[in-house]
């Protein structure tokens, strides 16, 4: 077997031992191709150029694989035989909610060993204006704390740099008002999270009755504006009651609309996105993945 292992060495706080490390387990059972990114794009014009491998091993965090998905089912790949290499995760990132969502252990060691010999699985997408994601797209108070976090910060502080960046972000924030059509039914609020899988920030649900294996995207939004509110909800998702507040709306649904008359910035799997309006579908068993 080939594989090649595409590898974020700033994901989290690990380094180059690592790497090696990884390179070494690997290569005790196959031959490998390791691709080191330099920055934000790199592992995205891999997986679109991948060849000749087997499997695509992707050492890092939920955004590197954010792109190696993307990589994988560009345009440029339609009816191409590349599409359906299957993926496997080493988790190295921040928060790594999908290692998390899947299972896949944390030991490296450990992840190593499912990766070469799990069983791939097929997982269904999330896609917002035409960008793949596996976890879910924040949108309103997270994806402007998103916005904010800075990656400097992230790299010493992991997860911490999220809380940070949210307490800054809670101080001033204004939350315009928001509008999300599904189907025949149209809501307004001021927080949304759209996704495919159950997990969000670590083993936080916002989505609890999410699978990432169905076609269907789960929806929760939060119809109240002040900080007060926005606390209660957060408080609610850590302790698994949010979805009996009167203020919060949760729908699965195949499509979603979300627009705004104001600028609300929008996260997906942890990275920053853009702004609003954007259009929210799931594509079924895009992809397979070891877990």
């Amino acid at each position: 077997m080939n594989a090649s292992l595409v590898v974020n060495p700033v994901a989290g706080r690990r380094r180059h031992r690592v790497i090696r490390e990884i390179e070494k387990l690997i290569r005790e059972k196959v031959s490998c191709t390791t691709f080191i990114t330099r920055g934000k794009g790199d592992a995205f014009a891999f997986a679109k150029d991948a060849a000749d491998t087997d499997i695509i091993i992707v050492a890092g965090g939920d955004g590197t694989f954010n792109e190696v998905l993307n990589g994988l089912l560009s345009p440029e790949n339609n009816f191409s035989e590349k599409i359906n290499i299957p993926l496997a995760l080493i988790p190295l990132g921040t928060t790594n909610v999908l290692a998390k969502e899947l299972g896949i252990p944390h030991n490296v060691e450990k992840a190593v060993h499912l990766a070469l010999t799990g069983a791939p699985k097929k997982i269904s997408l999330g896609r917002i204006n035409g960008r793949y994601f596996s976890l879910m797209a924040g949108i309103g108070f997270d994806g402007e704390a998103v916005l904010k976090a800075n990656n400097r910060i992230k790299r010493f502080l992991g997860k911490g740099a999220y809380i940070y960046s949210g307490l800054k972000t809670l101080a001033g924030y204004r939350p315009p008002l928001i509008q999300v059509k599904i189907s025949k039914e149209t809501f307004t609020g001021f927080n949304v999270v759209a996704g495919n899988a159950r997990c969000y920030g670590g083993n936080f649900k916002v989505n609890p009755k999410a699978d990432i294996t169905e076609p269907l995207i789960d929806v929760c939004l939060l119809k109240s504006k002040s900080r007060k509110r926005l606390l209660r909800f957060i408080a609610g998702v850590v302790f698994k009651r949010h979805l009996n507040f009167r203020d919060v709306v949760y729908r699965k649904t195949a499509r979603v609309e979300i627009t705004s008359k104001d600028t609300v910035h929008v996260q997906i799997d942890g990275d920053y996105f853009g702004t609003l309006p954007v259009s929210i579908d799931v594509v079924k068993d895009a992809v397979s993945v070891v877990w």
